[in-house]
This record gives C-alpha cells, structure tokens and sequence, in this order.
C-alpha cells in the first residue's frame, strides 16, 4: 500500500502542461476577479466578498490526494475554522465535462457537501476551466488565499507532506493555515507559495 501511494505521489508531482493564461494569477498582485455558477445554480463573483479573506480550494473527488484531505476530515476542519473567522471558503471543480471523473452540479454538491460534510460558503462549477486557467491551477488540490483587499498572499499545496497518505497529515506544514492566521493578524504571509501536489486538473482541451 505504501508503495503505492509512493507511485501516485511521484506520478502527481511530474511537471504538468497548463493551458495559457491571458492573466495569471501572481502572489502579491489582485487576484484575477471570476464570476461562476455554484451546484445550487447561483452566481457567486469574487468582487461579492470584497473586504473579506477568501479561499480558494481546486477540488476533484475522484482524486486520492483530494480523498486524504477530506477522509481525515483535515479539509472540513479548515473550512470550519475558517468561516469562524468570517473567511470565505470557495471550493471550484475545473474539471472538463468530458472527463472520466466529472461530477455535475448535483452529484458534485453531494459527494462533498453530503457525503463528506464539506463546509464551503459555495462550490463553484468551472467546467470551461477559465477561472482554473487564470489562476494556474494545477492539481486538486490547488489552494489561494485573497486577502481583504483583493490581493492573493498565498498560492500552492496544501501542506509540506505531498502525498496521498492520511497518516502525514498531523506532522505537516498546512501552509494555508499559516498563511490566513497571519493575513487575518495583519502580517505578511511568511510563505506565500508552495508546490502544489494532487492529481492533474483535467482542462477542457477546447
């Protein structure tokens, strides 16, 4: 089993084709403003949380490393803990409607939301993978951090443990975490990038 996981871990990590950007997300600068669809059929736009933190969380069900997180429920208790501090959790599935492993809107809402009891104030369908290609996203997860004003402070892996193991959880890094206490006291984020890891967003190649 461990080997296994050691495969899919390594298999994630190769270098990933992206598809271009006009304007790519950068840390430091505004956070590339969207306007998306949520499972509930909603529209939910970036500039409606201005003056608040907000996260951004790439997501895929069907993905192992996506399943660590929530399996040992170490996404859930980010969300919850992040809607305590008034922050706005935006969980986005760009995954290509042709995609093996695409969920509609309903089935998506109820893997994550139902089944696994995720907290997100929404769960955004990116199914053309603009939003996804505008802020680089590559894996799933894939995680953003936008402070009140609108600038992205951090960008990348979840944590420092990159691999599909549950087990590494407690004695990782969670660089999210980290990046939102110290935005939310005012501080510069002391690692504003890390290398994302998970499995390869499946972009619409149109």
């Amino acid at each position: 089993m461990h080997r296994r996981l050691a495969l899919i871990s390594a298999a994630a990590l190769l270098p990933l084709a992206l598809p271009p950007a006009a304007h790519a997300a950068t840390v430091g600068q505004p956070a590339p403003a969207f306007e998306l669809k949520d499972t509930q059929g909603r529209t939910v736009r970036l500039a409606d949380f201005k003056g608040r933190h907000v996260v951004l969380e790439w997501t895929n069900p069907g993905c192992p490393f996506v399943q660590k997180h929530y399996g040992a429920k170490n996404m859930q208790a980010l969300q919850k803990d992040a809607a305590a501090k008034n922050v706005v959790w935006l969980s986005v599935s760009s995954t290509a409607r042709g995609a093996s492993d695409y969920l509609a809107p309903a089935a998506l809402d109820a893997k994550l939301v139902k089944d696994w009891g995720a907290q997100p104030a929404a769960v955004l369908m990116d199914d053309a993978g603009q939003v996804g290609r505008a802020y680089a996203a590559r894996t799933t997860p894939h995680m953003y951090v936008i402070d009140p004003a609108g600038k992205l402070v951090y960008a990348g892996g979840i944590d420092d443990r990159r691999t599909a193991n549950p087990a590494d959880i407690p004695g990782a890094k969670n660089f999210v975490k980290v990046a939102l206490a110290e935005s939310l006291a005012g501080q510069p984020v002391s690692t504003p990038t890390a290398t994302p890891y998970g499995c390869s967003i499946k972009y619409d190649a149109g």
